[in-house]
């Protein structure tokens, strides 16, 4: 996935977010969510990454539903 991808979604992966937004490995970007570094919410029994609160955090521009 890409930073442009991702920025057309509403939620991504913890690890995705970790590494495309913070240049994390997989276990360093978990960590961060457990410290509440990247915030998450539980849907279901998948922890997620809410893509606009993060992108805006970041001075970025969401675009959902975009085509890439």
């Amino acid at each position: 996935m890409t930073l442009d991808e991702a920025l057309t979604k509403p939620t991504i992966s913890v690890p995705d977010a970790g590494k495309l937004f913070f240049g994390l490995a997989r276990n360093a970007a978990y960590d961060a969510a457990k410290k509440g570094d990247i915030n998450t919410i539980k849907v279901g029994g998948r922890l997620v990454v809410p893509v606009a609160p993060l992108a805006a955090k970041l001075g970025l521009q969401v675009r959902i539903g975009a085509a890439v």
